[in-house]
């Protein structure tokens, strides 16, 4: 039976003697500013075309990672190669007519991508939403153990399901409820598009909103402008909707008063364990027509094997790709991705050399993972997830990062998902030698811990950390990267804007990665497994798996 990380046993893993900490300190001295910005200007250049999956960039993107890696001294991990492939098709869409939506008075016209997006899973050359009855399903969440069903009391099979955004818990003002503003996965737009199809609804709609997201609407149409790249399938995804979407927040107001109903008073009444859906007393139609191709992307990992310890596994990751070129904006349609997700490159990258100038290896192995199409709804991961090259079970833990911004150092070190194992304690500790404190995501709203590729680690068990400094500017303060981080998502985030720029700070970056490097050394020389603590949906996964 594998033991578990006690907080008396964390206590004693801390206390390094003295030679070990020189190792650590010199290890740590030599993750470079210069080197992460050289990583983020090659990976984030317009030769790279975005870095979108099956692309050109896709090949330039995946051969410097490897070129890195071997650089470094990392180990190929899957037999003499650092790839693991991933099958997938790429489809794209096309609008033919555009979503209309009838009652017995009158036709709403709605515009693309002004008032809605559409796109489809299914490979399928024509779709088509004919006389598509309307229904109302709150917030379209089955979950058993909050008890409750929003679709409990409607029918909406081979009808147009309409849904709200996040989970009935925001701005509820009760924190039992779900888990109050913290978004749980029922929130996730792609839980809603899952449950929608095993309803048997032929489409479905999510009203936008900006908080119940977490972004503005130009992040939905600038995702809906480029193809979508999913695993490849067995079915030809003829299980999932045929359309699936988003409407816009004002045009959805528009459409209920059409209907004599108040959008906003459903909204509050949707939060009710006693609502019950409703039909909308009116017809969708559109066409949509698709393209496709299947292919295969690549998984780039690298590996430090441990000593005695070595059949057990860390895993840092940070994906590699973007959003490719897309719909242009200010005459520029290379969608860069510097710091999504060049800047978690750079910090992935650096900690990987830091623990190859370590003496000695680690006891156990670390992996070093840059997944592919975590904008398409984390598929490299999760590939790698569902058909590992090292056995989950012993995958001990993983670090990941995302969305890094270059703006200095914080005093703060932000985790997303905070309280759900006791990795946080790790990294409490390791923090507050640094002179910094542990903040739970401000945005917990948002949903973020299900948004990147630590959720596949997590979803099948392993404790998954996603952690960085990002609230509290050490001399400039909390409203500083408040101002700095709602600027970067309403200017840069998923549009051409996030390219690398001279002004740019990457000094915080570099302290995220000394503190996660030694987090990560901890984990990895340790005899113990981290776990999750009691109430996460993951416990009962991990529990499992070491019986």
């Amino acid at each position: 039976m594998l033991k578990f990380i006690s907080a008396a046993l964390m206590a004693v893993t801390f206390c390094a003697c003295d030679s070990a900490e020189k190792d650590l300190e010199k290890a740590e001295s030599l993750i470079s500013t210069d080197r992460m910005k050289e990583y983020i200007v090659e990976l984030g250049s317009d030769k790279y075309q975005g870095r979108k999956p099956f692309s050109e960039g896709e090949t330039l993107t995946i051969n410097y990672l490897q070129k890195c890696f071997k650089d470094i001294g990392l180990e190929p991990t899957n037999g003499d190669s650092y790839l693991q492939k991933v099958p997938m098709v790429q489809v794209k869409g096309q609008i033919t007519e555009p979503l209309t939506i009838s009652n017995n008075k009158q036709t709403i016209n709605f515009r693309y991508p002004e008032d809605f997006v559409a796109f489809s899973r299914q490979l399928t050359n024509k779709l088509e939403l004919d006389a598509s009855e309307l229904v109302f399903a709150g917030y379209g969440i089955v979950a058993p153990e909050y008890n409750w069903n929003d679709y409990a009391d409607i029918d909406v099979k081979g009808k147009t399901v309409i849904v709200l955004v996040n989970d009935p818990g925001l701005d509820s003002g009760n924190d039992k409820l779900f888990t109050g503003n913290a978004m749980t996965y029922y929130g996730r737009w792609s839980y809603k598009y899952e449950e929608a199809a095993r309803q048997g609804a032929e489409a479905v709609f999510i009203i936008h909103d900006n908080k119940g997201a977490g972004y503005p609407w130009s992040v939905v149409v600038n995702s809906a402008a480029v193809a979508k790249v999913y695993p490849q399938p067995e079915d030809d995804y003829l299980q999932r909707c045929k359309t699936e979407g988003w409407i816009h927040q004002d045009k959805a107001m528009e459409l209920f008063q059409s209907l004599d109903l108040d959008l906003a008073a459903l909204i509050k009444e949707a939060k009710s364990k006693a609502y019950k859906g409703l039909p909308l007393k009116a017809s969708a139609h559109m066409q949509l027509r698709n393209s496709w191709t299947s292919n295969i992307s690549n998984n780039v990992l690298g590996m430090i094997k441990g000593s005695d310890l070595a059949d057990e596994y860390l895993f840092y990751s940070a994906h590699w790709d973007h959003l490719g070129i897309g719909k242009a904006m200010n005459g520029d349609s290379i969608y860069n991705g510097a710091v999504d997700n060049g800047t978690s490159l750079a910090w992935m990258i650096e900690i990987a050399r830091a623990f190859k100038a370590m003496p000695q290896a680690p006891r156990r192995s670390v992996v070093f993972f840059a997944p592919t199409a975590e904008e398409s709804g984390l598929n490299g991961s999760a590939h790698y997830a569902d058909t590992p090259i090292f056995p989950i079970a012993k995958t001990v833990a993983n670090i990941n990062n995302d969305l890094m911004l270059p703006y200095g150092r914080c005093k703060d070190v932000m985790v997303t998902g905070y309280g759900q194992s006791n990795l946080d304690d790790l990294l409490k500790a390791e923090a507050e030698k640094k002179g910094r404190y542990i903040l739970p995501d401000p945005n917990a709203h948002t949903g973020m811990y299900y948004r990147s590729d630590h959720f596949s680690f997590a979803r099948v068990g392993v404790p998954a950390l996603f952690a960085r400094g990002n609230v509290d500017h050490w001399e400039k303060g909390k409203a500083y990267m408040q101002e700095k981080e709602q600027e970067w998502i309403n200017h840069c985030y998923h549009k051409p804007d996030d390219e690398y720029e001279d002004w740019w700070d990457l000094s915080g970056i570099e302290a995220d990665a000394q503190l996660l490097f030694r987090v990560g050394w901890h984990i990895a020389n340790t005899d113990q497994y981290p776990q999750w603590n009691e109430g996460s949906e993951f416990k009962a996964i991990r529990e499992a798996q070491l019986e």
